[in-house]
């Protein structure tokens, strides 16, 4: 299985119509915040797979289309924020956002309110592992990990939150986005136990090994 992962830029060749020939052969896309609803519309038409995704602190919660339509969210695809679904065997969950720089910011959460938004998915992951013999396989999160890909400034710390829910339940990987690349020698993937801490920015392509939780 492959899968698309995109997060915080409107990339030029894949908001094209040239987009099937290049990633025609993807089996799900997974939005990892700070993308435009029109971007995710366009990509779930064009490529006709199931996509999924979490907001991103610059999202608004109503967004104007070219059409002249106000939604509130992309049509089409699955927000996944606060979630936990499954999608083609795998098991997905998401929270997105980031860490609380403005007090009147969309999509902040202090760290505290992130690790009841966290607690939230509790349940029903551990419910998985009793029945799967697995409570997770993909964590989808605008912002990293705290001390993972993250920085010294507020606006792009990251959470406790994910820390801890990785080291529980023991994702195959965690995808997120808000941190952007700007250089080759950026650290952009780190293993965590199991788990393997994706930077998806400003997308990534990701091949799924099937009965990975048997290794």
């Amino acid at each position: 299985m492959r899968i698309l992962a995109l997060s915080d830029e409107v990339v030029d060749f894949i908001y094209s119509p040239h987009v099937k020939d290049r990633f025609g052969d993807v089996d799900l896309v997974i939005g990892c915040g700070d993308l435009p609803f029109y971007y995710l519309e366009f990509v779930v038409t064009m490529l006709n797979k199931p996509v999924y995704f979490v907001p991103g602190n610059h999202d608004a919660r109503l967004q104007h289309m070219s059409d002249g339509r106000m939604v509130e969210t992309a049509e089409g695809c699955v927000n996944l924020d606060g979630r936990v679904c499954r999608e083609r065997g795998l098991i997905l969950a998401g929270l997105g956002g980031s860490i609380r720089y403005r007090a009147d910011g969309e999509h902040q959460y202090s760290q505290s309110e992130m690790n009841r938004r966290a607690g939230g998915l509790s349940i029903s992951l551990w419910l998985n592992h009793l029945r799967d013999g697995r409570a997770l396989d993909i964590l989808v999160t605008h912002s990293p990990p705290r001390g993972i890909h993250d920085a010294d400034d507020l606006a792009h710390t990251g959470f406790d939150a994910f820390v801890e829910m990785v080291k529980i339940f023991r994702p195959r990987y965690l995808l997120h986005g808000h941190s952007h690349v700007y250089r080759n020698t950026d650290v952009t993937r780190t293993q965590l136990g199991r788990t393997e801490i994706l930077n998806v920015y400003p997308y990534r392509v990701i091949e799924w090994e099937s009965g990975w939780w048997m290794t």
